[in-house]
């Protein structure tokens, strides 16, 4: 019963993608980017607030680091995410960011001292591959022609910007647990978000957009970090880590039935390169046992 932790999150998450692509008919992106973090923000407060005020002093010293981390993570990946849905599908959403753990490895070696194994830049040909294959529908000449779409873009740069946000969490350790770091840089991220709020158009909650705000905010925000704490917990971070790549496989089949995508060959082919390239950069090799030592 374990893994229905790590299950249930990636199946929000694959959601989540879904509530992209639909917010961007009903709200502007600015708007429910700002949402979203207000009222997960006020559905934590009275659980982690006060927390968050004994170790007021404890925190202070490292304000400026969650405010960037805020700024990455809560800000600008979101946001990106929410104005790349107008001109991507959620299928692409998904495959992108699936893309997150193998940047992540790429920008552990400079900023964690981390050694880059053989396997994992085998990996990251075959998923660069994958997605070449993908985002030029099967015809490589036509990202020579065209280039990509503008969502595509977007989403690539919001999954850089998400992989430095994960490495930095790795190096920049603080003496609070995670509950306390992901409020504080909530407050920080609504601060931020204001401006975009305000300088947008389409901001009133409406009966289309509040159950799409909610999702993101609810169990996309609070519920899904919790059971992906909780899975890595009773599980480990390698195990869970895998359940990842379920993602762009659920994101698809509900895009499928909800918004009508319709996958094509080159979905498939290069879809099966990007996740087998992430699966190959994420196997570790077996360390050497006694026995094989002495049968070496």
């Amino acid at each position: 019963m374990f893994y229905i932790f790590p299950l249930v999150t990636v199946f929000i998450w694959s959601g989540n993608a879904i509530v992209n692509k639909l917010s961007s008919s009903v709200i502007d992106p600015g708007a429910i980017s700002f949402y979203r973090w207000f009222f997960a923000m006020l559905a934590l407060t009275p659980f982690v607030l006060p927390s968050v005020w004994r170790m007021r002093h404890v925190i202070k010293p490292h304000l400026s680091k969650l405010a960037f981390l805020a700024l990455l993570g809560m800000v600008l990946n979101q946001s990106l995410g929410y104005f790349a849905a107008s001109t991507t599908t959620a299928t692409n959403m998904a495959l992108i960011v699936s893309l997150v753990p193998l940047m992540s490895m790429f920008l552990s070696v400079p900023l964690l001292a981390q050694r880059l194994l053989p396997m994992a830049i085998v990996g990251a040909v075959l998923s660069l591959a994958g997605l070449v294959f993908m985002l030029s529908h099967g015809e490589i000449s036509n990202l020579a022609d065209q280039g990509i779409s503008q969502g595509d873009g977007l989403l690539l740069l919001a999954a850089f910007v998400y992989a430095l946000y994960s490495v930095l969490l790795k190096r920049w350790r603080m003496p609070i647990n995670n509950w306390q770091s992901v409020y504080v840089q909530g407050l920080f991220a609504v601060m931020m978000l204001t401006p975009m709020l305000l300088s947008s158009e389409r901001i009133a909650i409406t009966g289309e957009s509040l159950p799409l705000i909610m999702y993101a905010a609810l169990p996309a925000s609070v519920l899904a970090p919790w059971g992906w704490l909780k899975g890595i917990e009773l599980l480990g971070a390698d195990r869970c880590a895998m359940f990842m790549n379920l993602m762009p496989v659920l994101t698809a089949l509900i895009a499928s039935v909800m918004l009508n995508e319709q996958l094509q060959a080159y979905h498939y082919v290069g879809g099966l390169m990007v996740l087998a390239g992430v699966a190959l950069a994420q196997r570790k090799p077996k360390p050497l046992t006694t026995e094989s030592v002495a049968t070496a």
